[in-house]
């Protein structure tokens, strides 16, 4: 028998093989359950059910999750973020140290984003950059004279929540500003989400005590300014696809909704404590039953192969 004969349908395997993949999505979100070391990273399927919620445990308010491959980075909200698989398992206790506040963090193209309170500024936030690996790029890259709690970074755009201008304020990830009022008119805007060239923004209502979620594209331009209303104590938001996914700290809860603002399941996941922050994250990973009828099919002429070689008499049965 000839090897190099087998090798297009060994090749071809590992090339089907390769591509038979489906995604799933994960919900990750942190509890604060209250002050010491008692907060938690919780994990859930895209449909609600648990796969560990208590994935993470003796966190210190944990504030801000963010995740880059299988690694998770989490936000406490003394100042540290740490690391973990995906799994759970604890890689770095402090990454990162020195970011203190309720601002969330963000991972892009190998650069970690954080938003933490100013040290030389009560009432005033600074974004830093960090390296996941926890090299200091600029630890005040962007300065707001208030609350920055949630941050979204597309290519070369950063967009933050910019309590002090009532805005979203958009710059590059050097830092210069594009237009620190791109959506303005917010009231106090709390929470961020990006998908594709449309931004959902969660802000408070004063006039009403309530809060809504409009959206918008990342030019500014309005899209649905009043998405979502009525919302009570939301915590923050996160898309996946055409799934828009909202915590409800009050009810403990997290609802999901279209893009397009329909209510899907109010009650998604539920029995949380005081949810702060929530990542959504679809990963690839292989479909048995496609690879397996893939392979059969590489397979194919290595198997008509060996069945021409044995009615030939050139292979052994034994």
């Amino acid at each position: 028998m000839k090897p190099r004969s087998i090798l297009p349908g060994l090749t071809a395997c590992a090339a089907f093989c390769a591509i038979a993949t489906s995604g799933y999505t994960q919900i990750f979100v942190t509890n604060l359950v209250h002050f010491g070391a008692f907060g938690t990273v919780g994990k859930y399927t895209l449909s609600g059910a648990p796969v560990n919620p208590a994935l993470v445990s003796g966190l210190d308010s944990p504030v801000g999750i963010a995740v880059s491959g299988d690694k998770l980075f989490v936000k406490e909200g003394l100042g540290t973020i740490s690391v973990y698989t995906t799994s759970g398992a604890l890689l770095n206790p402090s990454v990162i140290s020195g970011v203190p506040g309720g601002g969330n963090i963000e991972i892009s193209n190998g650069d970690l984003f954080v938003a933490y309170d100013n040290p030389a500024n009560d009432a005033g936030s600074l974004v830093g950059k960090f390296t996941t690996s926890g090299a200091i790029v600029n630890p005040a890259l962007v300065e707001s004279s208030s609350a920055i709690t949630d941050l979204a970074v597309s290519g070369d755009k950063l967009f933050i929540t910019d309590g002090g201008r009532e805005a979203i304020g958009e710059y590059t990830t050097s830092g210069e500003p594009v237009n620190a009022s791109l959506i303005p008119g917010l009231g106090f805007p709390e929470g961020i989400a990006l998908s594709g060239d449309k931004l959902f923004v969660l802000h408070d209502d004063e006039r009403t005590n309530t809060a809504t979620i409009g959206k918008y594209t990342t030019s500014g331009v309005p899209v649905n300014p009043a998405l979502i209303t009525g919302l009570t104590f939301p915590g923050a938001i996160a898309v996946s696809g055409d799934n828009l996914f909202v915590l409800d700290r009050n009810n403990g809860t997290i609802a999901e909704y279209t893009t397009s603002g329909g209510l899907v399941n109010a009650a998604l996941v539920s029995g949380l404590n005081r949810p702060a922050a929530i990542e959504v994250v679809t990963a690839s990973v292989p479909d048995p039953s496609s690879t397996w009828a893939l392979l059969l099919l590489a397979l194919t002429p290595v198997i008509g192969f060996n069945a021409r070689l044995r009615r030939g008499g050139l292979l052994s049965r034994g």
